[in-house]
């Protein structure tokens, strides 16, 4: 018997993005009889409703409903409460899918009896200018995001931690509940950590390449990395898990550099060796910054990048210290709630 599937999508104000994502959607190679699109928007202030709306005139299939919180959990949520489909799939409205997205995914969550399969990114500048392509490539390097798979290149199926816009069978939000609300970012990791908690799996198809579409602006990008630390400690807590070692050197880096107002105070040795670490990480953003510019054959990135991987660094540094400090010292979370660390 065919699988019905539920495609689900946050949006807000996504005007220059949401129509190619509908259009690579209605491309699939999926029967379209089995394919709903839910579509729930944070009361966008730009065209993405009204290209929506007209777009629903041609495609039945295709369904808008309001999301009055404006922030992507809830949106998640009342998509969940409307979906009809044996299937969930969790799509963003920045990015485009290959045409076997569909079959391929919910193939393999079949075949491996998995509780989530996806995809990887393939991380594309928002424009042709140099910081929007610095950005694309800042944010799918090593040295900007660390180990996560599903940015970096891989080859084989594989058990990982996370993924991004994942496929999921219904029963899985049926056992372990839907998207937790506290979350304006990280949602997608806290809901993977429980799927693990739970004996759940996660897998990987490396051949599934989502084309992502990175923020446009240095202001955009600053503001999703800081967003993306604030919450990160929350999602720990509320998984009990401790922060891996990768999610400590951006905060690490950030009270590496605080530490300058104390070396006046100690012998001339830290000083040096202060400098010395600075100097090699100065050093090390300029070689990589340098290789990719050749590379991609465009000598102007070299002028962008070594800013661009800082301020990766100290956005999610300085919005983890800040996430971690609201949580363990003034029991708040994010947005000014109580919150007990105990729970």
């Amino acid at each position: 018997m065919a699988t019905s599937v539920s495609i689900i999508i946050p949006t807000r104000n996504e005007e220059a993005f949401i129509i190619n994502t509908l259009d690579s959607i209605m491309a699939q190679d999926y029967p379209l009889d089995l394919l709903e699109i839910v579509i729930a928007d944070g009361e966008s202030d730009d065209k993405t409703k009204e290209l929506i709306e007209r777009y629903i005139l041609d495609h039945s299939n295709v369904k808008l409903i309001n999301n009055p919180e404006r922030v992507v959990p809830y949106a998640l949520n009342y998509a969940l409460t409307v979906a009809k489909g044996d299937v969930i799939i969790r799509l963003d409205a920045h990015s485009k899918y290959p045409s076997n997205y569909v079959s391929r995914l919910v193939g393999e969550l079949e075949r491996l009896g998995a509780d989530n399969v996806g995809g990887v990114w393939k991380t594309t500048p928002a424009n042709d200018g140099v910081v929007a392509t610095g950005i694309a490539l800042a944010t799918s390097h090593p040295l900007g995001i660390g180990n996560a798979d599903y940015r970096l290149e891989n080859e084989e199926v594989k058990s990982v931690d996370t993924v991004p816009f994942g496929c999921f069978p219904r029963s899985v939000f049926e056992r372990i509940g839907a998207f937790d609300t506290d979350l304006i970012r990280n949602q997608d990791d806290e809901f993977n950590g429980r799927i693990i908690k739970n004996g759940g799996k996660i897998y990987l198809i490396p051949d599934v390449e989502i084309v992502y579409y990175a923020r446009g602006t240095v202001t955009k990008m600053i503001k999703m990395f800081y967003q993306y630390g604030l919450f990160k400690p929350l999602v720990n807590i509320k998984l009990g898990d401790p922060a891996t070692v990768r999610q400590f050197v951006p905060p690490l880096f950030v009270l590496f550099l605080l530490s300058i107002v104390l070396l006046p105070f100690l012998p001339i040795l830290f000083t040096q060796l202060w400098l010395g670490l600075l100097g090699f990480y100065v050093l090390l953003t300029f070689l990589v910054s340098l290789k990719i510019a050749i590379q991609n054959k465009r000598f102007t990135l070299i002028f962008i990048l070594p800013i661009i991987f800082p301020l990766i660094h100290l956005s999610y540094g300085w919005g983890y210290l800040r996430g971690f400090v609201l949580l363990y010292f003034f029991s708040v979370k994010p947005g000014g709630v109580n919150f007990s660390t105990s729970r």
